[in-house]
């Protein structure tokens, strides 16, 4: 399979090594995004392009791709709250592709189906008030993360007592602390910190005057989120439409 890369760092990178070593092959890698570099001879080659970059880049760079017809695996978050109805349109109409998830990793989906499963458990148990808590490092744009909006998501879905998320605190690299995690009896806070280098932790919490049921995802590296995203492009290489992980793990 061939593979383009739209984003070099950390985790273009990771990806790299992982595609490599899964024997496939990289045609071409997009760093600055300069927009000719879509219309290259090798990026239009690719069967899939793998995009991890910013918020305020993705979308742009998902429609060059998409102009260029090549599909696409993206990985970054915080722009699709905007622009996700488009994207599905472009998928469902116009026969694009688009694997988007806001994280790659097995142990993340894993993690995702089992906060379904329990938020259904504890729809029955209304003595149990239900918040999350994110850590990621303080290079991370977005907060709440896309993760855990995806996994709020989640509990949303299957506990009816809670009808929306609502940012909760967040904590600055610098300490400093802001916001608050007092909200309506049907709202779930989300809250964040922002620390270090921590590839990312999510923590989801019920708590009820006697006892306290915890459930925590910790990323010990990207390896995992790497692995993830090269398993999505091999999937949506032979796929079409607009794609998640729970098609390409169906728990």
């Amino acid at each position: 399979m061939k593979i383009a890369l739209i984003g070099y760092g950390k985790m273009g990178k990771e990806i790299e090594k992982i595609a490599l070593s899964r024997g496939q092959e990289l045609v071409r890698i997009i760093d600055i995004n300069p927009r000719e570099a879509f219309a290259s001879e090798a990026f239009r080659s690719a069967d899939v392009a793998i995009e991890f970059t910013a918020p305020s880049v993705a979308y742009g760079n998902c429609l060059e791709a998409f102009k260029n017809g090549v599909k696409v695996v993206s990985g970054s978050t915080g722009w699709m709250g905007e622009h996700g109805e488009e994207m599905r349109r472009l998928c469902q109409e116009e026969g694009k592709t688009l694997f988007w998830s806001s994280n790659f990793s097995l142990g993340v989906a894993i993690f995702a189906a089992v906060n379904k499963y329990l938020a259904k458990i504890m729809n029955q148990f209304p003595n149990y008030d239900v918040s999350m808590v994110e850590t990621h490092h303080v290079h991370k744009l977005d907060a709440p993360s896309g993760t855990a909006i995806t996994l709020a998501e989640g509990i949303l879905e299957n506990l009816d007592r809670k009808q929306k998320w609502v940012m909760g605190t967040l904590t600055a690299p610098d300490g400093t602390v802001t916001g608050t995690t007092d909200c309506a009896p049907d709202e779930l806070p989300v809250s964040a910190i922002r620390e270090g280098e921590v590839p990312g932790i999510h923590t989801i919490k019920y708590e009820s005057e006697a006892d306290s049921i915890v459930i925590t995802h910790d990323a010990k590296n990207r390896k995992g989120f790497a692995l993830g995203a090269v398993l999505a492009a091999e999937y949506t290489a032979a796929h079409q439409g607009f794609l998640g992980m729970n098609d390409l793990f169906q728990f």
